[in-house]
This record gives C-alpha cells, sequence and structure tokens, in this order.
C-alpha cells in the first residue's frame, strides 16, 4: 500500500511539472506563478523546481525558436512567463544558498544606446537556462563593465547594440579590460542587428550570437569546453 501511495504522489508530481512547463511554453504567466506555488506549498524545493521545470520548458521554447517553430514575440511571452515563476523561487534560492547554475552572466547595452528589448530576452532566456544574470540595463559605459567583472568575477560579459555608432563601444570596453588586466579571466559575447562575426573578430570578442538562443547555446558550448 505504502508503496501504491509513492507511486501515484510521483507521478500526479510528474504530470504537474509537465503541466508547469507547458503553461511556461504557452506564456501562461498566472498559471505558472499559481502551479509554483502549490508545488512549495506541497513541499517540493525551488532548485528542484527549477532544475525539472523551469529549465526544461524555456529548452523547449529554444527548440521551437530554432526550428521555426516560435518566434521572437512567442519567446517574450514564455520569457515573461518563466519569470512569473522565478519572481517566487528566487528569495527561496538566495534563502538556501543562492542554488547551483551554470554560470554567471553580466549583460548590458554598450554606452550610448538605450535600446533593452534583445539584451532582455537574451538575459531572460539565459535565467531559464539556469545561469545568474546580472543585468546592468543599458547605456552601460565601458568602466562600469570593467567594475562588475571585478566584483562579480562572471565567466561571461554579453554586450548588446542596435546602432551602429555605438559598436565603438564594445570595442573600448574590450581595451579597458585589458588595460585593467580582467580580459583573461572572463568571456565575452556581441550581439544585435548591426553586430556581425567579422566585427566580433576585429574586436577581440569570444563569440558572436545572433540571437537570444544562440547567445544560450554558446554560454553552454563555451562553459563545458
Amino acid at each position: 500500500m505504502l508503496y501504491l501511495l509513492i507511486k501515484i504522489n510521483l507521478e500526479d508530481k510528474l504530470a504537474d511539472y509537465d503541466s508547469l512547463k507547458q503553461a511556461v511554453v504557452d506564456g501562461d504567466a498566472a498559471k505558472v506563478a499559481d502551479l509554483i506555488q502549490q508545488a512549495l506549498d506541497r513541499g517540493d524545493g525551488p532548485q528542484q523546481l527549477l532544475d525539472e521545470a523551469l529549465i526544461p520548458a524555456m529548452d523547449v521554447v529554444g527548440e521551437n525558436f530554432s526550428k521555426g517553430q516560435a518566434f521572437i514575440p512567442e519567446m517574450l511571452i514564455a520569457a515573461r512567463a518563466m519569470q512569473s515563476g522565478l519572481a517566487l523561487l528566487k528569495p527561496l534560492l538566495a534563502a538556501a544558498g543562492g542554488g547551483h547554475t551554470r554560470g554567471k552572466v553580466v549583460v548590458g547595452t554598450v554606452k550610448g544606446d538605450l535600446h533593452d528589448i534583445g539584451k532582455n530576452l537574451v538575459a531572460t532566456m539565459l535565467q531559464g537556462a539556469g545561469f545568474n544574470v546580472v543585468d546592468l540595463g543599458s547605456d552601460v559605459k565601458p568602466t562600469k563593465f570593467v567594475e562588475m567583472v571585478r566584483t562579480e568575477m562572471p565567466d561571461f560579459i554579453m554586450m548588446s547594440t542596435l546602432l551602429t555608432t555605438t559598436m565603438p563601444s564594445m570595442k573600448e570596453t574590450i581595451a579597458a579590460l585589458k588595460e585593467a588586466g580582467l580580459r583573461k579571466g572572463v568571456k565575452i559575447g556581441v550581439g544585435g542587428a548591426p553586430v556581425t562575426q567579422r566585427f566580433a573578430d576585429e574586436i577581440g570578442a569570444d563569440f558572436y550570437a545572433p540571437d537570444a538562443m544562440g547567445a544560450v547555446a554558446k554560454a553552454k558550448e563555451l562553459l563545458t569546453a
């Protein structure tokens, strides 16, 4: 009888996790928050919910995008739904010592550029993939990136821009990190509408990503290299 009860409870939990993952994919933020709270109330751990529901759900979203079955609006909606779950889990993860993450990423739109939609999507997708993200916002000066590398010791810096006129800020940031003696300790990724692989190579970035999923995939690849 005990075995049967355990089996039934496990099956119920798996069904709930499937529902939670689907709610993220569907972009149903209210349902995500409700299911997360129900799982926490019955004793599920925040790290378990992150690892077994939210991260796999965002992996599905990324795969759908890669296959052309989802587009940026759908990704943004799913990302917002995932954030509604993270809002409940983050305080609990912090209280438990932060939980384990794939790595730390500092993201920001470079100096002179106030656009942040692309950067926000990258930050959210990274969080959904299990990375610890420090979001500096937009119009970020090279000195701010240097300060964050010194204090946060991230695995990655990811810089974004939408304007050709602010692309030189990426090169300036890399030069500032070199001058501060911090360049070798961090991988640098760049992206945004006017940015290309050739430009990334020219300024000495470690990688270029054409979109949010590309940035996540490259970060995963470099961490395991």
